[in-house]
Formats: C-alpha cells, structure tokens, sequence
C-alpha cells in the first residue's frame, strides 16, 4: 500500500469511528502522526482520548499495515492555540 493510501484508510477509519472537527495523519513509511480535533475530547482523560483514536486502527495495526502511532488529541481552543505557536 502506498504512503497516500495509508494515510486516507487512517483518515477515513477514524472519521468513520468519531465525530472530529479536523484529523491530520502524517505516515513516513515507519511512523503514523495523527493529529484529532474535537470538543469531544474535553472529558475524556489523556489515555482516553488515545484509546479513542486508536481503536477503530485496531485491525491495521495488527496487520502491520501500520505499526509505531503517535496521536495528539486537541479540543478546539487547544488546536488554534498549538496552531498558533507551531505555525
């Protein structure tokens, strides 16, 4: 599978699974960043914010599709602002 395939088939996983405002997937070959935006997230702890994100990828992890994941969970206001001083 190709690097573009992998990041849309995250995409849309995780689209499907939650309902977020934005979610950005960077896959290098070796490593998958996703970055999840959504207020959903303001009562859910840090751990189950990424349970959240990582569960619908249960199937492509263990397949080795993708195998190291690093996720960012993000609510609105937290997004502009890491936008802001990242940018």
């Amino acid at each position: 599978m190709e690097v573009g395939e992998i990041e849309e088939l995250v995409s849309k996983l995780i689209n499907e699974a939650l309902e977020l405002d934005e979610v950005h997937v960077k896959f290098d070959g070796s490593q998958c960043r996703i970055n999840a935006v959504s207020d959903m997230f303001d009562d859910l702890s840090r751990v189950k914010r990424q349970q959240a994100v990582l569960k619908p990828l249960a199937d492509i992890i263990k397949d080795g599709t993708i195998h190291a994941v690093t996720v960012k969970t993000f609510n609105k206001a937290q997004w502009q602002r890491d936008k802001l001083f990242n940018s």
